[in-house]
């Protein structure tokens, strides 16, 4: 056992030694140094229980190796995790984008929706802050907004002109030209959105249109999955 803490303090020893070597450049390997102190107390904290395992079961070899089988998975399991965490990430948030309607799916600058069962890209955006459901719309030459959304986006409905003719599913209407602060979309924020707003009762959902995504640097369809890319 003595021989064990000593191995420890070795280990942390050398840990230390190459965080201190390598501050200046910021990483060891392919980590940062301050993934790396994590990771090294990952491992530490695992090996210490590890220890205290094999002393609560001396005397009973074969508890005591079944303790350090479980353990030595449990280090192993925290590093495997740690070094592929993004990957984790990554495949997470494709099957929640794949199970919930609306729910998007970010990476770097690249946000993910799957079709829902109605054929549609169903959207949960944020405008000036207030969650909207969306439908996207690519006939759609601007983002149209239902009375609802416009209210908790917090614009001034009453003071609105509804001058412009549209056509929408109960045939043609007017909306009411407004500008919207801004539209975030998983990691996607575009500001100073022009838009419409739909009289009362003439529209069901909101529609996310050509103002938004013209602002894009590209996007696409590709099968059950709407990719928006916003510029780097």
């Amino acid at each position: 056992m003595r021989s064990l803490i000593w191995l420890i303090f070795l280990a942390l020893a050398v840990a230390l030694a190459i965080l201190m070597a390598q501050h200046d450049k910021g990483w060891v390997g392919n980590l940062t140094t301050n993934d790396f102190a994590s990771l090294t107390i990952n491992v530490l904290w695992a090996t210490v229980i590890g220890a205290a395992a094999i002393v609560l079961f001396r005397g009973r070899l074969s508890s005591a190796l079944k303790a350090i089988g479980i353990w030595a998975l449990v280090a192993v399991a925290l590093i495997i995790g740690y070094t592929y965490r993004t990957d984790l990430g990554t495949v997470y948030g494709r099957v929640m984008a794949q199970l919930m309607p609306g729910y998007t799916f970010t990476q770097n600058r690249t946000v993910e929706v799957a079709r829902t069962a109605s054929g549609d890209f169903a959207i949960s955006a944020r405008i000036n802050g207030a969650r909207v459901p969306m439908v996207l719309d690519t006939g759609a030459s601007s983002v149209v907004l239902t009375q609802e959304a416009a209210k908790a986006a917090g614009l001034p409905l009453e003071i609105l002109s509804y001058d412009v003719p549209i056509d929408t599913a109960n045939g043609r209407t007017q909306a009411a030209s407004v500008t919207l602060d801004h539209i975030a979309i998983g990691g996607l924020v575009e500001k100073s959105i022009s838009a419409l707003v739909a009289k009362p009762g003439q529209l069901r959902v909101s529609l996310l249109g050509m103002t938004f995504l013209n602002r894009l640097e590209s996007w696409e369809v590709r099968g059950d999955r709407l990719r928006l890319h916003g510029y780097p």
